[in-house]
């Protein structure tokens, strides 16, 4: 079980990045949503998941320093990058991170106990952890597949794997002009 989770959580993680191919700076940085969601922030806020809930969680600290979570910080600062921020920084502290997250998770045990002190329930296994994180990221690489589609038209699960019919754009256009239509006609 343990090793499906991890399967599926590894997975969720490259799409996040892959999201990030081939766009240019501002792509990746800007708001495209009302509160501000954008890719590379999302890359950005992943690594405090990956960081705190494998690593403080199980008493594993990550070794380094991530302010963006600190009590003091300004609210939402790990949902963005800033000008001086780069991209490989974040992406390689990211993947940094997953890896320190990947050694907690082959050390232990599914049923080894960690603790999340802002939880309901603070004390959480790490089966109910590896639940927890990878819903979270597969919940933010939708957010970030939905972006991506705004950005450039790129849809899909991977760069070799659309997950997609396979149609052309004629076809795409008309089959969004046929949701629109069903729309329209529902109100």
């Amino acid at each position: 079980m343990k090793e499906t989770l991890h399967d599926y959580l590894r997975n969720a993680r490259e799409a996040i990045v892959w999201k990030l191919d081939g766009l240019g700076e501002y792509d990746i940085r800007r708001p495209l949503t009302p509160t501000g969601t954008n890719l590379l922030g999302l890359v950005k806020h992943l690594t405090i998941v990956e960081a705190w809930y494998f690593g403080k969680s199980f008493d594993r600290p990550f070794p380094e320093e991530l302010t963006w979570w600190d009590d003091d910080a300004e609210p939402n600062v790990e949902m963005w990058a800033t000008a001086d921020e780069t991209r490989a920084e974040i992406v390689d502290r990211y993947r940094r991170a997953c890896a320190h997250a990947d050694a907690t998770i082959e050390a232990l045990d599914l049923s080894a106990v960690g603790n999340v002190p802002w939880w309901r329930k603070s004390s959480v296994t790490l089966h109910g952890m590896l639940v927890h994180v990878l819903a979270e990221t597969c919940r933010h690489a939708g957010h970030a597949d939905i972006i991506r589609e705004q950005v450039d038209g790129a849809a899909g699960l991977r760069a070799d794997n659309s997950n997609l019919p396979e149609q052309d754009a004629a076809w795409w256009q008309a089959y969004r002009a046929k949701v629109e239509e069903a729309a329209h006609a529902a109100v």
